[in-house]
């Protein structure tokens, strides 16, 4: 064979090889690429039975938002659902607010690309779902205001990039799991308003990343880990109105009460003074050297304190006797002396009683403007009382023997009482005081005009003051007096405004003097007839008794009660009588329903064009993540709002050793009014 047919040969033969090897090559890439086709293809098909499942569980669709959830489009085209664009997998779930009803179903764990599910703020039930303990890539969990009852998912805890949980508003129960704690990435926790139980995990400290951590309106209890006070981040800790007790931290966090709210929680002690808590009480050591000396001691101290005791009572016994001598001789009340009036003069300056001097009435009688001639021309009120009104003697003589001996700014101030026979021979009987010339709180806060509207309208701050001023009367009543009194009958009309808008409590023809030793809610007491201590829609329930039933003695725990009420009428605007409060819904109900995110739907309207408007469309909440809205740069005046309703909150709950005290009640709205003025 010829040599240029040889190399002819060799160079097709060397051909054809090349082809063959890039043909096999071709084959191999169009076959790699129809299984990659066919594995996404899988994938896809995964998450759209995940997403046909997760609508199969929902029962009520009332706008229709998953109408478009069906084989006619892509799934990633249907309403409230992202896909990433490289694999066309399911990212993100978005229907918050949609009114969905139903369960949700387990199969949400198979949508393994998940970064984010918001489902807040509709109506779903049922307990969560473990299986999304699945979704390792998760970044962010709403389910908040629903109904998920049972108890936390503790699987949450395998979702190792998740920043922010907000489970707020459900009926979620049992104990917070302490493996949350390995959510490193974890910034936002959100738990309130739920049945939560048990004691905050210390493993909560190891959420390093945490900033925001919201425990409000559960039933936690226990001590506050310390913990807590490593996390260098955190900047917001609310765990308002639970269980909670023993001695707060100092450190971290707990350093700065700005960051701190743990109104409600009456149990706590300690903390730094800005927190104005109680100071814990020291437990000593028992000491073995000391205690032969301590027998000793145990056996001497009783017999010498016996002797001084008797002294003391023979002295204290006669000086008591030489007091009421000089008393008897000399009209007076908290150490000034009580004008003397008689009934003409009190005729003479209400002009014999006109119905144009006719500024108020009351239970027991009416009450009138005047001017006492003989007395420099001073203006006063006086309160005439209708005799023949069964009790009314008996209010007369209750008011004359509370006020006499009490002196405080934020009392109304008795000046003298007349007990005498009128022109026709009848018995007359009033107390008077100095006039208030703003009227009553009732006409501030309920105008009868929208043009008394516009000319009496109190702003935040005049309020608070008003709520401040109260609660330190209060205080005084119930805590500081020579004996406890309770008031009985506080409302918005028995609130008086002097020309200062200064507020000056009145009216206590009901009231009762305590021993020191029954201040608190009694356990005892009887009631032979229909009694009602003070006024309903005030009146703590113990205080209202059944003809034939049992009941609760008057107490400073049902003045709390009146005082929280009046609390969160001042701010709403509402009364707690309203008409829409039927069945279960009362004022107490409705604040606590709204709180925290939903604050601005029962603020009183007249409240604001100047305090919220200007300020409300930059912090308005989304409905969807309200929880989320609340972690940012909060709105002080909100903040300051939603503490004095949980301030009403805790004074008007319906247990009466679930309430505040009046001490604790005032120092909370201290530490709040200066938080305002800091704005």
């Amino acid at each position: 064979m010829e040599p240029q047919t040889i190399m002819s040969w060799g160079f097709w033969s060397l051909s054809r090889s090349i082809l063959l090897l890039f043909l096999v090559l071709v084959a191999m890439n169009l076959s790699a690429k129809s299984n990659a086709s066919a594995v996404d293809g899988f994938r896809n098909d995964t998450d759209q039975l995940a997403l046909l499942e997760f609508k199969q569980q929902i029962l009520d669709d009332p706008h229709g938002v998953l109408s478009s959830w069906n084989h006619s489009e892509h799934h990633c085209q249907w309403q409230g659902i992202t896909c990433d664009t490289q694999h066309q997998r399911v990212t993100a779930l978005t229907l918050a607010g949609k009114s969905l009803s139903g369960t949700l179903s387990p199969h949400i764990g198979n949508l393994s690309f998940m970064k984010s599910i918001q489902l807040g703020g509709n109506l779903f039930h049922g307990e969560i779902p473990p299986e999304i303990g699945r979704l390792f890539r998760l970044r962010f969990l709403n389910l908040s205001r629903n109904t998920f009852s049972g108890e936390i998912p503790v699987n949450l805890s395998h979702c190792s990039q998740i920043t922010t949980i907000s489970l707020s508003r459900n009926r979620l129960q049992g104990k917070i799991p302490a493996e949350l704690g390995n959510l490193k990435k974890l910034e936002s926790l959100y738990l309130s308003t739920n049945y939560l139980t048990g004691e905050i995990p210390s493993s909560i400290g190891n959420l390093s990343s945490l900033i925001s951590l919201y425990l409000v309106f559960n039933n936690l209890e226990g001590f506050l880990p310390k913990e807590i006070g490593w996390l260098t981040r955190l900047s917001e800790l609310v765990a308002t109105t639970n269980q909670l007790s023993g001695e707060i931290p100092t450190s971290g966090i707990f350093a700065n009460a700005s960051q701190v709210t743990l109104i409600g929680n009456h149990k706590l002690c300690g903390g730094i003074p800005e927190l104005a808590l109680p100071t814990c009480p020291m437990i000593k050591p028992k000491n073995n050297k000391k205690s032969k000396v301590i027998v000793v001691l145990s056996t001497v101290l009783p017999v010498m304190v016996l002797a001084i005791g008797t002294i003391f009572l023979y002295y204290a016994v006669h000086q008591r006797r030489d007091r009421r001598k000089k008393d008897s001789s000399t009209m007076h009340t908290g150490g000034e002396k009580l004008l003397r009036v008689s009934y003409f003069e009190l005729k003479h300056a209400t002009a014999e009683f006109s119905a144009d001097n006719l500024v108020g009435s009351g239970s027991f009688g009416v009450v009138y403007k005047g001017r006492l001639d003989q007395h420099a021309n001073r203006v006063v009120a006086v309160k005439v009382l209708d005799v023949q009104r069964n009790g009314a003697s008996k209010s007369f003589k209750a008011e004359c023997r509370v006020l006499r001996n009490i002196r405080h700014r934020n009392l109304v101030s008795i000046l003298t009482y007349c007990s005498s026979i009128d022109s026709n021979g009848h018995e007359f009987k009033a107390v008077v005081y100095e006039f208030m010339e703003n009227g009553s709180l009732d006409m501030w806060l309920h105008p009868e005009s929208a043009e008394r509207m516009k000319s009496r309208n109190l702003n935040f701050h005049q309020r608070l003051s008003i709520a401040l001023e109260v609660a330190s009367a209060l205080d005084y009543l119930h805590n500081h007096s020579e004996v406890a009194i309770v008031h009985c009958d506080l409302k918005p009309s028995n609130i008086l405004l002097d020309k200062d808008l200064v507020a000056h409590v009145g009216d206590f023809g009901l009231a009762r003097l305590l021993p020191r030793n029954t201040i608190s809610s009694s356990q005892e007491g009887t009631s032979s007839s229909v009694v009602l201590k003070g006024t309903i829609g005030y009146a703590a329930p113990e205080s209202i008794f059944s003809e034939y039933g049992l009941g609760l003695e008057a107490s400073t725990q049902g003045d709390v009660y009146s005082y929280g009420m009046l609390l969160l009428e001042m701010f709403t605007g509402r009364r707690p009588t309203d008409a829409a409060f039927v069945d279960d819904l009362d004022l107490h109900n409705c604040v606590k329903m709204a709180l925290p995110e939903q604050v601005w739907k029962i603020v009183d309207p007249s409240l604001l064009p100047e305090e919220v408007e200007q300020n409300r469309q930059i912090y308005q909440v989304d409905a969807g993540d309200e929880d989320i809205g609340l972690s940012g740069d909060i709105n002080k005046v909100q903040k300051c709002l939603v503490s004095i309703f949980q301030v009403g909150l805790g004074c008007s709950q319906k247990s009466s050793k679930d309430r505040m005290d009046m001490k604790q009640v005032a120092r909370e709205l201290h530490l709040i009014r200066d938080a305002f003025q800091r704005c």
